[in-house]
């Protein structure tokens, strides 16, 4: 499978990783802290199992169709109209609950670093600031949203690189053996999030061109690399950050402010200028990276969906629904940025877990569309991530009652 990687192949790694590894990155030492890296790594594991034999499932069913098929149509031919509607409830759901997510993060970043050169505005002043700046990238098109993305990519990883090394001679051992199993189930649902690269399966088969052993080794290698980069985030910040205090990881989990408590209990423990500064700018890249890729995703879905121009007057109506909701959202509740990962948690187990199980069995068993490519383990295989993402679901919406 290794053998042809090649230039293309990177392409197509790097694209995955781009999906995964987000804004939502700050939110795995928050949400795994309290439980323990020991039981944060083994959940980890499984989710990050669970989410790759999903996203090869989709690739199965999307191969089924002709090139250029989403979720949405993949749904309506192996499940009818009710898998079409569940399917476009929940992209809708995922998208809102992790906008809502990026611009509470982008929020209590701006205002932390406003704060620093005593600077106080209104939170809907800042909110409203922080949402115009990006609806007017996404309205000026993909070009400068791309070459922002390109810009902020490279710096996210360069800066996430530099932190490993400057915050690892400061972890604790006993940080890290620390834990607490009943926080086991707040934290699944942000790790779910953690891994919602498959979206981007279809897009990756016409990149590919339906090269089979490319797209495998593509997801396989792509889903990897982000499992490595977040047990070795949750070492680091767990590994510094003591669960207790003020400044803790238990108190960060439930407060208003988690991304500016993470970089206040850094600078308190660490005591470091230099990696305070590092750590607040990887913050703010990693949001605006998360925000730039959903905004831009959410806006062309509405496009494509309410058959609207991008520009003009239904160009500026498309910005309004695409940014209000969540705008409101991140005004009346400024501490939503781990809650709406978690609410997008539950979509995703919907949209990329459920959903590409239910697909597959549908159109192996039942409608008989099956051909060529096939995911090992036939029945068996499709039933246990059936009952596994049922499990995740009922905890998920048990989680957030």
């Amino acid at each position: 499978m290794f053998k042809n990687f090649d230039a293309k192949l990177m392409g197509g790694v790097f694209l995955i990783i781009g999906t995964a590894v987000g804004g939502g990155m700050l939110a795995l030492p928050v949400a795994n802290g309290p439980a323990g890296f020991i039981s944060s790594s083994v959940f980890l594991l499984l989710i990050w199992a669970l989410s790759t034999v999903a996203a090869f499932l989709i690739l199965e069913v999307n191969l089924w169709l002709p090139a250029g098929s989403n979720v949405i149509s993949m749904a309506r031919h192996t499940l009818g109209k009710p898998g079409e509607i569940i399917a476009w409830s929940a992209y809708l759901f995922l998208l809102y609950a992790l906008l809502s997510a990026y611009i509470a993060g982008g929020l209590d970043i701006l205002t932390g670093l406003l704060a620093l050169v005593n600077i106080m505005i209104p939170t809907w002043l800042s909110a409203v600031i922080l949402a115009g700046v990006m609806a007017t990238v996404i309205y000026k098109g993909i070009r400068l949203a791309d070459f922002i993305n390109r810009g902020l990519i490279f710096s996210k990883f360069t800066v996430y690189f530099l932190l490993v090394i400057l915050i690892s001679p400061y972890i604790s051992l006993n940080n890290l053996q620390q834990g607490d199993t009943q926080y086991i189930a707040g934290m699944l649902m942000v790790l779910v999030t953690s891994f919602g690269f498959s979206i981007i399966v279809p897009s990756l088969r016409a990149y590919f061109k339906s090269d089979v052993k490319k797209l495998r080794c593509a997801i396989l290698i792509g889903s990897l690399i982000p499992l490595v980069l977040y047990v070795v985030w949750d070492a680091v910040v767990i590994g510094a950050i003591s669960r207790h205090g003020d400044l803790g990881l238990i108190a960060i989990l439930t407060s208003d402010q988690p991304n500016s408590n993470v970089a206040a209990a850094i600078a308190q423990t660490l005591a470091d200028p230099l990696i305070t500064v590092f750590y607040r700018f990887f913050m703010s890249v990693a949001i605006l990276t998360s925000f730039l890729g959903v905004s831009l995703c959410l806006f062309d879905f509405l496009a494509d969906g309410l058959h609207f121009a991008k520009r003009g007057k239904q160009g500026l109506l498309l910005l309004a629904v695409t940014f209000l909701p969540p705008l409101l959202i991140s005004v009346f509740y400024p501490g939503a940025f781990i809650a709406a990962l978690s609410y997008a948690g539950i979509a995703c187990v919907i949209l990329l877990l459920l959903l590409p199980a239910a697909m597959a069995w549908s159109g192996r068993y039942i409608k008989q569309l099956a051909n060529g490519y096939q995911l090992f383990g036939g029945k068996w295989m499709l039933a246990t991530v059936i009952l596994l993402s049922l499990t995740l679901l009922v905890i998920g919406v048990g989680e957030e009652i």
